[in-house]
């Protein structure tokens, strides 16, 4: 079964797709928002195009037990927006969307790309698509028995 991954945020979104097994994430590229149409566009047309048999969106979920109620609330936003989101996107597609928590995702993707020698502008361009890898990484990791 071949993958789209999202990593949903209001500027930029960014997606990885899985080989045809789905078994190994690539990164595809970044789509930085203008439209929420514009958005769920590009979306379509790649789904289209890559032949996607469903879709693995990364919820921000917290791993932070601490008292810090502002932060709570901003996450919160946050979890509501992407499962908002996806539920949009559910909508214009026919096919399966898994929520899958994507906490520090971004973290590991410019980890991964400092240790691979990519250096600071370059790593703005795409750490997204490369937290999305990260993202369905995860998700194929859960789905073998």
């Amino acid at each position: 079964m071949k993958y789209l991954s999202i990593d949903y945020g209001a500027k930029r979104v960014g997606l990885a797709v899985s080989d045809p097994l789905g078994a190994m994430a690539f990164p595809l590229g970044t789509i930085h928002r203008t439209t929420r149409d514009a958005l769920f566009a590009e979306l379509l047309r790649i789904i289209t195009k890559e032949n996607i048999e469903a879709v693995v969106v990364g919820l921000p979920l917290s791993h932070d037990t601490g008292p810090n109620q502002v932060q709570g609330e901003q996450e919160q936003l946050i979890v509501r927006q992407v499962k908002n989101f996806a539920a949009s996107l559910g909508r214009r597609i026919d096919l399966p969307i898994h929520l899958v928590d994507e906490y520090l995702t971004t973290q590991e993707a410019v980890a991964r790309l400092r240790e691979s020698g990519v250096s600071g502008k370059r790593i703005s361009q795409v750490k997204d698509a490369h937290a999305a890898v990260c993202i369905l990484e995860s998700f194929l990791a859960s789905q073998k028995p």
